[in-house]
């Protein structure tokens, strides 16, 4: 790893960086993230080339050089993509799989089919959780907007008695389970247990989702009381489609990737021994990559096939799934080289030594970082990357299980007040057919919700494990 530090601050990158070094870092870190900021809300440049060039201008105002600063970033958006660039591509192949044979909607039309009354938010939220695991946020949106409206049509609710617990639990499976790009990008950032952080970030998903989801839509629906919007519902995927997939190949497909990493925690913690075959073998098989990649196998089999696609069909689906996360992984791989610049430059060291005199407890600071950079940027995966690389330092002490919560920590930050610089702000904004302040008194207070509710779960659970 390139110490640029060394070449900045010291001689002796072991010894402590005194109070001006401590100032210098600091007012360098602030120039950046401003640079960032402003490309990105002011300029409305993409985040890929902010952070790209925020990266730059955090080396040049630490006073770093910049052949040094470039190896940097580099360096960190190559680790990154290698990490979870595969992830995320398998990832998106499942969901447009998922979606384009019918499967998703199969799922929707056989929950619903079982609930209605009061029940119905709670189907929503359901639904939303299980299509949401293999989905980003945006492409689950997409999904299941003609199902919210079409429900609240049907059977006169208020639109966010409906579709709030529907973007609970959309938002909460991208801020806190992997296999979604920011959990995983975290883990790799902090090297934590993917299995224990699955298993963890299921544990506080269920209640942070009922509140922010079912019980908060009581009290949005009184706040703004409006009805699906008049307009032509978007057409869903399987009203082109002859036959498609049954609810329990589906369920099992998009299940199959989870049910494989937790076993995989599970045979590490009961047999704890390396050489063993069966740890060696699921060992393999839990591994986020195979996991994934049998899940989209099985997939082609499963949804592809009983929906009438032939090979090229399939073929296509699984381009037509690759081509829009383009733009995603760039992201993701800047904001590595933006997290490996802060941590050449000693940003992550000043943090450590700064904070060990503090009473803050090292999640809540994890936390407080990540709802900084989300409130600056207005992107979850921005305040995941960047905050990942800022904290790392603090869990090299920490135990397997407090690891996982360190990043369950930063997810929620991640996820506090999206507000107008946040492209999931308009989005539901437009879809619902809200103004900005309906969208600010529903959509915004949820996701504050689910970001103070995980985060306080994620502390009382370090207080017991």
């Amino acid at each position: 790893m390139t110490r640029l530090s060394v070449e900045m601050l010291a001689a002796d990158t072991v010894a402590p960086i005194t109070s001006a070094g401590h100032a210098r870092l600091g007012i360098a870190v602030l120039l950046g993230f401003a640079v960032i900021v402003l490309l990105i809300t002011k300029f409305k440049l993409h985040a890929f080339l902010a952070l790209t060039i925020g990266s730059l201008a955090l080396g040049a105002f630490a006073g770093a050089p910049l052949d040094k600063v470039i190896t940097s970033f580099t360096t960190g958006l190559g680790t990154t993509v290698a990490g979870v660039g595969v992830l995320i591509a398998l990832g998106a192949i499942l969901g447009k799989l998922l979606a384009d044979s019918g499967g998703a909607d199969q799922i929707v039309d056989t929950i619903l089919d079982r609930a209605g009354g009061r029940a119905m938010p709670w189907a929503m939220v359901l639904i939303a959780s299980v299509v949401g695991l293999p989905l980003f946020f945006e492409v689950g949106i997409v999904l299941l907007i003609p199902v919210v409206l079409m429900v609240a049509k049907r059977g006169n609710y208020s639109l966010m008695r409906i579709g709030i617990p529907a973007l609970a639990g959309l938002s909460v499976m991208h801020g806190l389970v992997p296999p979604h790009p920011g959990p995983l990008v975290a883990i790799d950032a902090v090297h934590a247990n993917l299995g224990v952080t699955l298993a963890l970030g299921v544990l506080v998903a269920i209640p942070t989702v009922v509140i922010a989801g079912p019980l908060f839509s009581k009290v949005a629906a009184r706040w703004v009381d409006v009805q699906a919007p008049d307009r032509m519902l978007p057409q869903r995927p399987s009203e082109e489609l002859e036959k498609r997939p049954g609810f329990g190949a589906t369920l099992a497909t998009i299940l199959l990737p989870v049910v494989l990493m937790l076993s995989k925690a599970l045979v590490d913690i009961v047999v704890d021994d390396p050489a063993d075959t069966v740890q060696r073998v699921f060992d393999v098989v839990g591994s986020p990559l195979i996991a994934l990649l049998a899940a989209v196998v099985v997939g082609m089999f499963t949804l592809g096939r009983p929906a009438g696609f032939s090979r090229d069909r399939i073929s296509q689906t699984v381009e037509k799934g690759l081509t829009p996360i383009a733009g995603i992984l760039l992201i993701v791989g800047a904001g590595g080289g933006f997290k490996q610049t802060l941590i050449d430059c000693g940003v992550g060291r000043m943090i450590l030594e700064i904070s060990k005199d503090w009473s803050i407890p090292a999640l809540l600071l994890a936390w407080l970082i990540a709802v900084a950079i989300r409130l600056a940027t207005g992107s979850a995966t921005v305040a995941t990357v960047s905050a990942a690389g800022l904290v790392a330092p603090l869990a090299a002490d920490m135990s397997t299980a407090h690891t996982a919560l360190l990043v369950l920590a930063i997810g929620a930050g991640s996820l506090f007040f999206s507000h107008v610089n946040d492209a999931g702000f308009w989005l539901v904004k437009e879809y619902f057919g809200l103004s900005v302040g309906q969208t600010l008194k529903t959509w915004s207070v949820m996701e504050t919700i689910i970001s103070v509710v995980a985060g306080g779960l994620v502390l009382l659970l370090s207080l017991v494990i």
